[in-house]
């Protein structure tokens, strides 16, 4: 191994024992785990926050499943590479009939899926149709915006989870054999907090920090004054990217207008897709103002809109206009909260039974069962079910 690599290239796992996380999909008896040992592989999507092994995954499946990987970024890439992945899928060398070694069809990873527009993914779509190529798509943005129906729809979706800070721990140990370093436990465990679920976060520092402070048994205060080194720098699309979209809602949530206007600036200064800004705004709408001002959401989705229609530079106004008002508005979480509370109650309780008189009645059976009986539009008793008769999730604020 290239020890010039990054650390976090040089730890990434070959197989899935040797996989860190994500075990709601690749543990024993689940989705990706039984599709990569049977080699039924179809093309898929993984959306997931960055660090957390989305291209790690596409790589074990090309090793296990005998087939070429191909990595592309949506970001820099284009037709022409699509086009010459597809000429390369469709060639069939008299070698690869005779000989058990040569790959057996070729994977496409796209990275940053998101990234490419709708005409380049309409030329996705007839090569993963007819099985030409195996697409993997990775994305931090949720697909079902940010990819087209027709492709989404040949797709398989895989959500990918930040990783437990049990599991950065891990990794972050693995580093430290890797690098032949110690590290105190204190410092392990401040550092996969600090890396919010991305080991490669957790990997990069720990790497940089051994580089500053070598022949030491780490602490605390090297990673602290690492980060705050000039040597250190993050790429904007990852960690840069999280903590800028973070203090700008933070800042909007305490009403702090100018403050939220300096983060905007930064994500449009470093070219953050408008987008990604504006969809944060819609959800920042519903889940923080809500009914203290129910218009919010739809200024929200006018300033959406103006940045689909518009585009930059003239959309950065749209924004700040949007920001403002956002900013600016009360705050009521009520609604947000109320929501969740509810969601808890389903996920402990299950499908409770549906009181009768709410049930539809279509067939005579079932008005004769009960189904609809004394049901009255606007009645003042609890349409709860029995188990949760006097739960009362929404408080309104005063």
């Amino acid at each position: 191994m290239n020890k010039r690599q990054p650390l976090a290239d040089r730890l990434r796992p070959q197989t899935l024992n040797e996989f860190i996380g994500q075990s709601h999909l690749v543990a024993p008896g689940k989705p990706l785990y039984q599709a990569i040992q049977t080699g039924h592989v179809h093309s898929m999507i993984f959306w997931g926050p960055p660090g957390v092994g989305k291209t790690t995954l596409a790589r074990i499946i090309a090793n296990h499943t005998n087939k070429k990987l191909i990595i592309l970024s949506a970001v820099s890439a284009g037709k022409a590479d699509v086009q010459r992945v597809v000429m390369e899928a469709k060639s069939t060398p008299m070698e690869r009939l005779i000989s058990e070694e040569t790959p057996e069809g070729i994977i496409l990873f796209l990275d940053e899926i998101h990234r490419f527009n709708k005409a380049q993914q309409d030329i996705l779509l007839p090569y993963v149709e007819d099985g030409t190529i195996t697409l993997i798509g990775a994305t931090t943005e949720n697909p079902s915006f940010e990819v087209i129906p027709a492709l989404l729809s040949r797709c398989q979706v895989f959500t990918l989870e930040s990783l437990s800070e049990d599991d950065i721990s891990k990794i972050i140990q693995r580093g430290a054999r890797e690098l032949n370093i110690k590290i105190e436990a204190q410092a392990i465990a401040f550092l996969a907090n600090y890396a919010n679920g991305d080991g490669r976060m957790a990997l990069n520092l720990l790497e940089s920090t051994s580089t500053l402070y070598p022949d030491k048994t780490l602490n605390i205060e090297h990673l602290k004054n690492t980060l705050q080194s000039k040597h250190l720098r993050y790429d904007k699309a990852d960690e840069e990217h999280y903590n800028t979209i973070s203090a700008f809602i933070k800042s909007m949530r305490a009403s702090d207008v100018d403050a939220a206007l300096y983060y905007l600036a930064r994500m449009v200064a470093a070219g953050e897709d408008p987008k990604f800004i504006a969809r944060r705004m819609v959800i920042f709408a519903s889940e923080d103002i809500g009914m203290a001002l129910p218009t919010a959401l739809v200024v929200a989705n006018e300033v959406f809109r103006a940045v689909e229609t518009i585009g930059y530079p003239e959309c950065q106004i749209n924004l700040a206009h949007g920001v403002v008002y956002l900013a600016s508005a009360p705050k009521d979480r009520s609604s947000y909260d109320a929501f969740f509370a509810a969601m808890d109650d389903v996920k402990r309780h299950g499908n409770l039974s549906i009181p009768l008189h709410l049930r539809n009645a279509p067939t005579q059976l079932m008005k004769d069962s009960g189904y609809g009986k004394e049901y009255e539009m606007y009645g003042e008793e609890s349409y709860l079910p029995e188990k949760l008769k006097n739960r009362q999730y929404y408080k309104k604020q005063s």
